[in-house]
């Protein structure tokens, strides 16, 4: 272990901020969430004289002549609406703040409720209920929400008689159980007596648009005379506002500045791992650790080539007055093949193969490793340039980690991306943001960017609590930029990491920043585990076995427990040894060692981002 630097003066800040260090301002203020991140961010800086200062500051611009906002309609009057929302990513958190400023605008009592706070029990209290709940992969539901879940979905769930509701389920059409969870909410809470007020609708990750039009008409159809008695009033009908202040958003992105562009990874590692240094100066763009960066990306002209002589296009046609080949590498998804598109091309061109494909049980399999250009060349029809962008969808942004804090790096953000490259029914393939960075980005170049706050995936308020972070390859990140700000406040817990990759020459991310970190007391330990360096593999959840007496120590201290990176293996298996550390150490059964660490995650203090 490192010997522990004198911090001086620092340590006295961090305590200081450490009373402000949660958000000041909730997620349902009637504000736009970019909005309500700036607030936090400043509020968090400032002392008591400087808050009293602004309260008189705000009293006095009211008293100047400034318009007041309008006083709501009278609670006794107001329709009730509770809006509970299931999250991974936050998409539908913030849609469920949006909801309620327009319930709110339009005459309802409405109150937003986190379904991983509350039970089926509570909820079948409301009167009018909107579920707004994302799919997480293959039809799971987001881990914050899967108590509330299982417990709708058991045989003795509580009856709903009583319950108007409604259910916006969002998703990733890219999976085949696409908005599986809000589907079965749907179907369960009719099946418990509650009454549908509104067809559930399924959006994707472009949802804003139909996620607007449908809670609009939803809170329409909750507002009519005779839906609850017990209202007396109600207000203007006021669709839910989608618009966006100055701020940069994922529909309004900023352009930033390439400032470094570095590969990680040696010559000899069959990996490429590059650190990416981003300008933000002027953007006004204030992130947290934890947090994630959107990159709004280019397709690559290769492949835009290969579609359109797959769908027999020709790349000067006109789409909406603009050619069809830019209409492809700006503007849509042409490589991820999904289920809708495989429907939607088999109706365009009526083809009975197609139709046969999307009802057998062959489709799955079809889908597995496959590209559009491959259905194109598979089922071949000639297409109109209409008629090919019909049947895509919009590009969606990809989002990192961020690998950097704005303490350290004040203007910047840096990211970690592994550039994605391997094969597949004897084609060659490649992430579609991933190369578009590491093959057609430079130095000087910019690169359309947005933050993607992450909530549920920050650092302890309390900078005295210890913190155990495991993050192998590029789950590493987040970790990164969380002990730049540790440093930065002054952090007195201490600091433990674990992480993992192939080879320790050549794949050693980060190495001399953890090395600065040791040395400079921040990082109190490190274990590292190289895949490819042993005769048999050796991975971060076995590093965690070997040290699982002080790993169970520490969180009997109250540490808080931190997992970034792949879910489907690395974030499984390090569950399943935490869960054995747990029952070996902690003399625990199986059961009661889950039980142990489900309590450790609605505590806040076992957090995941995965994906």
């Amino acid at each position: 272990m490192a010997t522990r630097r004198n911090r001086g003066p620092l340590s006295n800040i961090g305590k200081a901020m450490s009373t402000l260090a949660a958000p000041v301002i909730p997620v349902t203020a009637p504000f736009e969430r970019e909005q309500i991140d700036l607030l936090n961010r400043v509020m968090a800086d400032t002392d008591a004289e400087q808050r009293v200062w602004l309260s008189g500051f705000l009293a006095g611009y009211q008293a100047a002549g400034r318009p007041a906002a309008a006083p709501a309609p009278s609670a006794t009057t107001r329709r009730p609406l509770t809006i509970l929302f299931a999250t991974e990513s936050g998409n539908a958190e913030g849609l469920a703040a949006d909801a309620k400023k327009a319930a709110d605008r339009q005459g309802f009592a409405a109150t937003v409720t986190d379904m991983a706070e509350v039970t089926p029990a509570d909820a079948a209290q409301a009167r009018n209920l909107l579920v707004i709940a994302s799919t997480w992969g293959e039809g799971s539901p987001p881990e914050r929400a899967t108590d509330f879940y299982n417990t709708l979905m058991a045989e003795d769930a509580p009856r709903f008689e009583g319950v108007r509701f409604a259910v916006l389920a969002l998703g990733d059409s890219a999976y085949v159980n696409f908005c599986e969870t809000g589907k079965r909410i749907d179907a369960r809470l009719a099946e418990l007596g509650g009454e549908r007020m509104v067809e559930h609708i399924e959006c994707d990750l472009d949802y804003e648009t139909s996620a607007a039009a449908w809670i609009g008409k939803t809170l329409d159809r909750l507002g009519e005379p005779g839906n609850d008695a017990e209202a007396t009033s109600g207000g203007d009908v006021i669709q839910l506002d989608t618009r966006r202040p100055a701020a940069y958003s994922r529909t309004h992105p900023f352009e930033a500045e390439i400032a470094e562009i570095v590969n990680l990874n040696s010559s000899r590692s069959d990996k490429e791992t590059l650190h990416v240094e981003l300008s933000l100066a002027g953007s006004g763009l204030a992130y947290e650790p934890g947090d994630s960066l959107g990159i709004v990306p280019l397709n690559d002209p290769a492949m835009v080539e290969a579609v359109l002589r797959a769908a027999r296009v020709d790349a000067g046609a006109i789409v909406e007055g603009i050619p069809v080949a830019q209409q492809l590498a700006e503007r849509y998804d042409i490589t991820t093949l999904t289920r809708p598109v495989i429907e939607a091309y088999g109706r365009l061109t009526e083809d009975t193969k197609l139709q046969a494909l999307v009802e057998g049980a062959d489709l799955l399999p079809y889908l597995t490793g496959r590209q559009i250009v491959d259905l194109l060349e598979d089922f071949p029809h000639a297409l109109t340039a209409d008629q090919l962008v019909s049947i895509l969808r919009t590009l969606p942004p990809r989002l990192y980690s961020i690998a950097s804090s704005l303490k350290a790096a004040p203007d910047e953000a840096h990211l970690l991306i592994s550039a994605v490259r391997y094969e597949s029914h004897g084609r060659a393939r490649q992430g579609v943001a991933s190369t578009f960075v590491a093959d057609r980005i430079k130095k000087g170049d910019l690169l359309k960017v947005y933050v993607k706050p992450n909530r549920h995936f920050r650092l302890p308020a309390d900078t005295g609590r210890d913190v155990i972070m495991i993050g192998p390859g590029t789950g590493v990140a987040p970790f990164r930029a969380f002990l730049q700000e540790r440093q930065a406040v002054g952090a007195d817990g201490r600091n433990w990491l674990f992480f993992g990759d192939r080879r320790y020459v050549h794949d050693f991310l980060y190495q001399l920043d953890w090395q600065d970190f040791v040395k400079e007391g921040v990082l109190d330990r490190i274990d590292v585990a190289f895949s490819r360096d042993a005769a048999e593999k050796v991975y971060v959840q076995h590093r965690l076995w070997e040290q699982r007496g002080d790993v169970f120590s520490w969180l009997e201290g109250g540490a808080h427990l931190y997992v970034c990176g792949d879910e489907k293996h690395m974030a499984k298996d390090v569950h399943a040894t935490l869960r054995a550390i747990v029952a070996d150490v902690g003399g625990r059964s199986e059961a009661d060692a889950e039980a142990y660490l489900s309590g450790l995650a609605k505590a806040g203090r076992y957090l995941r981002d995965v994906y």
